[in-house]
């Protein structure tokens, strides 16, 4: 038994705002979980929720994570970038080619996503959310396949990717070269330990895998703050 992805997290000057914009063009619905953060609840076979919790820390730099959103048609591309746009998205430019068949977006605090055209064969059978698109190197990709016990589905180049058994979006790395890492991730996974599990045997697996604990500047209770290889911020929860 291996801990679960169950959310994907986003630290947020406006939460709500955030959580509204998504909800809207993911089709998902909200749920207010705790005192400080809202969710939202996967309406397809994603697996895992999306949380978004408050920061006064304003967003700098590229995040290391973004959404790859699918299309089933070049209409169906066009509905789904002026749908973002109508709902506070924008146009971004983080280098692509003008030939390039994805549109790069980004919600009203700038976290980016693409839009990806139809025909794509390597998202072919996945949902909405594609992929989570990630930076990093083809070692963190091999260690997140352990954590999560989640096959690799794709090993070239030093580009890695991993699907959840029952489906949902793959994860993906896109090797080297690296974006530099400034301060602390905007987005960050929660994981949970197995069922009836334990939560130090849990860190202390995860550790023996590559993982470090690391000090919390969100003090929560329960959870424990983690790097992976690669230094990207994660955190395992207190079992339910």
């Amino acid at each position: 038994m291996t801990a679960q992805l169950v959310a994907l997290c986003f630290d947020a000057n406006d939460p709500l705002r955030v959580a509204r914009f998504w909800a809207a063009v993911l089709g998902w619905e909200t749920a207010d979980e705790l005192q400080d953060s809202i969710a939202l609840l996967p309406s397809d076979d994603t697996g895992f929720r999306i949380r978004f919790l408050p920061t006064q820390e304003k967003k700098t730099g590229q995040n290391l994570i973004h959404f790859d959103l699918t299309s089933t048609s070049l209409e169906d591309q066009q509905e789904t970038v002026a749908r973002s746009l109508e709902l506070g998205g924008r146009h971004i430019d983080i280098g692509q080619d003008p030939e390039d068949d994805h549109v790069v977006l980004a919600d009203p605090e700038g976290n980016e996503f693409c839009v990806i055209g139809p025909g794509n064969e390597f998202l072919a059978d996945c949902g909405f959310i594609g992929a989570l698109s990630c930076d990093g190197t083809r070692e963190v990709g091999y260690f997140w396949s352990e954590a999560l016990n989640w096959p690799l589905v794709w090993d070239q180049d030093q580009e890695t990717a991993i699907r959840s058994p029952h489906g949902g979006p793959k994860i993906t790395w896109g090797g080297p070269p690296l974006m530099p890492k400034t301060g602390k991730n905007r987005l960050h996974f929660d994981l949970a330990p197995p069922e009836l599990g334990d939560q130090q045997a849990e860190v202390d697996r995860l550790i023996s895998l590559g993982a470090t604990r690391i000090d919390s500047d969100r003090p929560g209770a329960g959870r424990v703050l983690m790097a992976d290889p690669d230094g990207n911020e994660f955190c395992v929860l207190t079992p339910r």
